[in-house]
C-alpha cells in the first residue's frame, strides 16, 4: 500500500505555467490555461475572490469557475514570491500575505502509474484523473439546513478531520495557529462545518450553492474527490482547483530567494495538507502483483474506461467559434446571436474570409429571391437568379472541397416578409422555389435580440427552431486573441492588456462616445492612419482617451537602447507595470535580425510581458510565427536565452 511523501507534494514553478528560459510551460497548461478556479472551502479561509464571472475559467461560466490569485514556488528576484493573478497573468504579492490560494502539484512515478489508468476526457483536449479527498463545495440551502438540524442532533463522526489557519485572513504578523474541522457523515455523504473566516470581512459574499453568508457564519462543506490535471510528458499532477486559502507563505522577517524547502508553505503541504488528501487514498502497486491479478487489473481498467465512454465520444467545454465550426461543417444553420459590437461576422469570416454576405434589413424580395421577367423574343417570363446565388454558386463550383458561407446578417431587423423568404432558404436550401443552394454552401445568420436594439423585431418561431443559436460576448481574453492575430495596433493591444479589460467597454449613455470592441477596431485603424492618440476621443470617449494618452506617453526603454545595449538594471527594475506593457509594447516593433537579442530582454521583465511580445510580434503571421519558433529553439539549444 503506498501514499504520498513529503517530496511528492509542492507548487508549481513559474516555468512550468508560463514557460521562461529554464523551463518550458507544461503541455496540460497551455491546453487548459493559467487560471484556476477555486473551491468555496478557499474563500472560507480567506482567500480573494474573482466575483465577476465574465472573468471565469474557460470550462466553467457558473459560480463555481470564478478565480482568484494562487502562489507558485518561485521567487520574484526581489525577496518576494511569483504568484498567478485571477487572470492568469505573472503577479508579485507579498510572501506573507493570506489571501492567496494554495493549488497544489504532486509528482510520484508510483502514485502516477497507480492512478493513470483512471484517467478521463477534459476540457480542450486535457486528461483529468481523481485522487485523495477533500472539502471543496457548500451543500445546497436545502442540506444546509438539514445538516444544521442533524448536527445538534448528534451526527456520526468518521474519525477524519482536516487542518487549516485560524489567522484573521489580514493579520500578516501572525504565525500559523491550526484549527481542525471534524468530518461528518449524513446518507453516505461526508461533510465537514466550518466557520467563514473570509476575506470579505463583515461584507456579504456568494458561494457557488448561490447563498450568501458572512465572516463568522458556519457552513457545510462537502468532502469530495480531488480532480487533478495530467502532464504526461513531466508525469506531474496538478490539481484543477485552488483547495485552500489562508496559509502564509513565508513571513516577513526572513526574504524568499527561491529555497521553497525552508517556507511556511511547504511546512503546511508536509505536515497537513499531505495527511488531509490522503486519509483514504491507498493503492496496491502494480510490480507487487501477480501475473493473473495484473491481468485482471488491465481488464478492469479497459472496462471502465469503455463503461466511462461507450460511444467514443469527445468530453469538455466548447467555445462558440468551435460550435460555430462544428455547425458549418455537419450543415446545421448557425445563428450567431449578441449586440452589434460582438464581432460576429468576424467569427463567421474566421472559417469562409470569403462568405457571401446578406444584409437582410435593406433587403427587397427580388434582391433576396431573384426576379422574373419578359422575353420579348420568346414571349415567356424567364426567372434570373439573384447576383448573392450566382457568386455562391460560382465559388462553390470553383472550390468543391470547401464549405461556402452564406450570412444572412442583421435578420432581426428585417421585415417579416422578407424573414419569410429567409426561412424558405434556410429550411430547404432552396431559392425561390426554384434554385438549390450547392452541396458545399452553408447557412450562417446574425442579428440583435429586441434586448440589445429598438430596431429589432422578434424571429418567427418556425425560423428560430431552425437554427443552432450561439450567444456571442466577447471577453478580454479573446479580445486580445482576436487582436494578435488582425493587426490591431500594438498601442491600442498593450493598453487593454494593461487594463485587463476595464476599458474594452463603457457605458452608452446616448450623449457621448463609448468603447467597445467594434470601437477599439476603428480607433485602431485611425491610430494607424494618423498617428494621433487624442483623435480617439471621437470613437471611445474623452475619459478614455485621456487615460490611453498617458499611457502612451510614458518613459520607456526604447527598441534603440536594448538594440545598443543603452540601459542598465537599475533602469529596467525602475520601471513600473505599465511602463513595462508599453516598452513591450515598443519593442514588438524589431526586426528579424534583432529578434533574439530583443526577446530576451523583454522575458527578462517578466512571463506575462514574454508572451504579449510573442502575439504583438507576430500577430497571426505564418512567417513571424516560424520565425518566433527558431528563435525559441535557438534558446534551448544554447541553455538560455542569447543577449
Amino acid at each position: 500500500m503506498i501514499k504520498m511523501n513529503n517530496q511528492d507534494l509542492t507548487l508549481l514553478s513559474e516555468g512550468q505555467i508560463w514557460g521562461n528560459d529554464k523551463e518550458s510551460q507544461l503541455e496540460v497548461i497551455r491546453k487548459y490555461g493559467t487560471k484556476a478556479a477555486i473551491t468555496d472551502l478557499c474563500v472560507l479561509t480567506g482567500s480573494y475572490l474573482c466575483e465577476d464571472t465574465d472573468y471565469n475559467i474557460y470550462e466553467d461560466s457558473s459560480l463555481k469557475g470564478r478565480t482568484s490569485w494562487f502562489w507558485t514556488r518561485s521567487d520574484d528576484n526581489d525577496n518576494d514570491v511569483r504568484a498567478v493573478s485571477q487572470l492568469g497573468n505573472s503577479y508579485n504579492p507579498y510572501r506573507y500575505r493570506r489571501d492567496g490560494v494554495v493549488r497544489p502539484a504532486l509528482q510520484s512515478s508510483v502514485i502516477f502509474s497507480q492512478i493513470s489508468p483512471n484517467r478521463v476526457r477534459g476540457y480542450n483536449g486535457t486528461e483529468e484523473v481523481e485522487y485523495g479527498e477533500y472539502p471543496q463545495y457548500a451543500a445546497d440551502s436545502r442540506m444546509q439546513s438539514i445538516l444544521e438540524s442533524e448536527y445538534n442532533r448528534g451526527m456520526n463522526k468518521t474519525g477524519r478531520s482536516y487542518t487549516f489557519d485560524s489567522v484573521k485572513y489580514d493579520d500578516y504578523d501572525t504565525g500559523f495557529k491550526p484549527v481542525t474541522y471534524e468530518e461528518y457523515e449524513y446518507q453516505g455523504k461526508r461533510y465537514i462545518r466550518i466557520r467563514a473566516n473570509s476575506d470579505f470581512d463583515g461584507n456579504k459574499f456568494k458561494l457557488s450553492n448561490g447563498v450568501e453568508y458572512r465572516n463568522g457564519d458556519y457552513v457545510w462543506v462537502e468532502v469530495s474527490p480531488v480532480k487533478w490535471l495530467i502532464d504526461d510528458r513531466t508525469g506531474i499532477l496538478i490539481s484543477k482547483l485552488g483547495l485552500v486559502s489562508g496559509i502564509r507563505f513565508l513571513d516577513k522577517n526572513h526574504n524568499y530567494k527561491g529555497d521553497f524547502s525552508k517556507t511556511e508553505m511547504k511546512e503546511y503541504l508536509d505536515r497537513y495538507m499531505i495527511r488531509d488528501l490522503t486519509q483514504t487514498a491507498t493503492f496496491t502497486r502494480v510490480q507487487d502483483m501477480t501475473p493473473e491479478e495484473k491481468t485482471q487489473f488491465e481488464e478492469e481498467r479497459k472496462q471502465a474506461e469503455k463503461r466511462r465512454n461507450p460511444y467514443g465520444l469527445k468530453f469538455g467545454q466548447v467555445s462558440e467559434e468551435e460550435i460555430i465550426k462544428g455547425a458549418i461543417e455537419s450543415g446545421v444553420a448557425v445563428f450567431l446571436h449578441g449586440p452589434s459590437s460582438e464581432g460576429k461576422s468576424a467569427r463567421v469570416k474566421q472559417i469562409d474570409p470569403d462568405c457571401v454576405i446578406i444584409y437582410l434589413r435593406n433587403a427587397t424580395p427580388e434582391s433576396l429571391n431573384g426576379k422574373s421577367v419578359y422575353n420579348q423574343a420568346t414571349g415567356e417570363m424567364i426567372d434570373v437568379k439573384p447576383s448573392w446565388l450566382k457568386k455562391l454558386e460560382e465559388k462553390c463550383e470553383k472550390e468543391p472541397d470547401r464549405f461556402h458561407i452564406v450570412f444572412l446578417d442583421e435578420i432581426t431587423n428585417a421585415l417579416p416578409s422578407i424573414q419569410g423568404i429567409a426561412f424558405n432558404i434556410v429550411l430547404d436550401r432552396e431559392v425561390n422555389g426554384i434554385w438549390k443552394l450547392p452541396d458545399n454552401a452553408r447557412i450562417a445568420a446574425a442579428g440583435n435580440d429586441m434586448k440589445d436594439s429598438l430596431a429589432a423585431n422578434q424571429l418567427a418561431e418556425p425560423l428560430f427552431n431552425r437554427f443552432a443559436h450561439v450567444y456571442i460576448k466577447t471577453t478580454t481574453e479573446s479580445w486580445l486573441k482576436w487582436a494578435s492575430e488582425n493587426n490591431i495596433h500594438p498601442a491600442i493591444y498593450s493598453y487593454i492588456a494593461y487594463k485587463k479589460g476595464e476599458t474594452l467597454r463603457s457605458k452608452y449613455d446616448g450623449e457621448k462616445p463609448n468603447a467597445d470592441p467594434r470601437k477599439w477596431e476603428m480607433a485602431s485603424k485611425m491610430l494607424y492612419a494618423t498617428g494621433s492618440p487624442e483623435m480617439l476621443r471621437a470613437l471611445v470617449g474623452e475619459d478614455i482617451t485621456r487615460e490611453f494618452v498617458q499611457f502612451c506617453n510614458q518613459q520607456v526603454i526604447t527598441l534603440d537602447d536594448v538594440i545598443n545595449e543603452n540601459y542598465t538594471q537599475r533602469d529596467i527594475q525602475a520601471l513600473n507595470t505599465a511602463e513595462r506593457y508599453a516598452t513591450t509594447m515598443g519593442l514588438s516593433q524589431v526586426d528579424d535580425n534583432n529578434l533574439e537579442k530583443v526577446r530576451g530582454f523583454v522575458t527578462g521583465l517578466g512571463a506575462e510581458f514574454g508572451a504579449i511580445f510573442d502575439a504583438l510580434w507576430t500577430h497571426g503571421d505564418e512567417s513571424k510565427l516560424e520565425r518566433l519558433a527558431e528563435a525559441k529553439l535557438a534558446e534551448t539549444s544554447e541553455g538560455g536565452i542569447r543577449r
